[in-house]
């Protein structure tokens, strides 16, 4: 195996050889934060099928924060390197870093956020006078209930922006993550077990394309063998680093 060091210095190599980059991100980002996975030893549906109950978070609800690989993901976009963000993650961390909306995609939604049923558009519960205590949870599924706000935009119906199995995932987000996995120079994963689809078949979509591939995760995904690099390092030893150096051979560069 490659030490961290080398993996660390080949992918700040590629960074600096590719101008459009797109990053796909799943659970494993956000464990730092203290949330648990979903397919990692411990995760979530692991435990399911074991027949245990799902982990608690190992920092309390309030208090769960972005971590310095979301910090890392913010940086590396602010110095003009990433074309797209693509995030399996309802959380909301990437958001609460302050990643733009306008270059991500949260294809299986955000817990924070409202969406309209009929034209997408997105806002905060807060934004919406969206109450859970009064409103309900507002999933697809649910029979809409008496005084639910509507869209600001077209009176449609609102619901919550998560994606439960068997929804539909956003058109837009969906549309706007394949173009950019079909269009990108290098492809980086962080976090993810890539076996939830249609989201995992970005990967495949932009390798096909030309894309160089990055792979970060713990354990094994079923795109391992399509990587150029591979990374079985915990994210947040590892991509931060990689930022912090992208970012030093930048500013040496720019030197007089």
């Amino acid at each position: 195996m490659k030490s961290l060091k080398r993996q660390i210095a080949e992918t700040v190599s590629l960074i600096v050889k590719n101008d459009n980059v797109v990053l796909f991100t799943g659970a494993g980002i956000s464990t730092a934060s203290g949330l648990p996975d979903f397919r990692g030893p411990d995760g979530v549906w692991t435990r399911r099928d074991k027949g245990l109950p799902p982990p608690a978070p190992t920092v309390p609800h309030g208090k769960i924060k972005p971590n310095a690989t979301h910090q890392a993901i913010v940086d590396l976009e602010k110095a003009g390197k990433v074309s797209f963000l693509i995030s399996q993650n309802v959380d909301g961390l990437h958001l609460d870093s302050g990643f733009p909306i306008e270059k991500l995609a949260e294809l299986h939604g955000n817990k924070n956020l409202v969406m309209c049923i009929e034209c997408e558009r997105k806002c905060t519960k807060e934004e919406a006078g969206w109450d859970d205590r009064i409103h309900g949870k507002g999933y697809r599924i649910d029979d809409p209930l008496p005084g639910q706000p509507r869209c600001f935009a077209c009176n449609g119906r609102m619901i919550s922006s998560i994606v439960n199995f068997k929804d539909p995932l956003p058109t837009k987000d969906f549309r706007e993550a394949m173009n950019h996995s079909r269009n990108c120079d290098l492809f980086i994963v962080l976090g993810s077990s890539l076996v939830v689809n249609p989201a995992a078949r970005m990967v495949a979509v932009a390798k096909r394309n030309g894309a160089t591939l990055i792979i970060n995760n713990l354990g094994d995904t079923p795109y391992d063998a399509m990587a150029d690099l591979l990374v079985t390092r915990d994210i947040n030893d590892y991509f931060p680093a990689v930022v912090r150096n992208f970012l030093d051979h930048q500013a040496q560069v720019q030197e007089p």
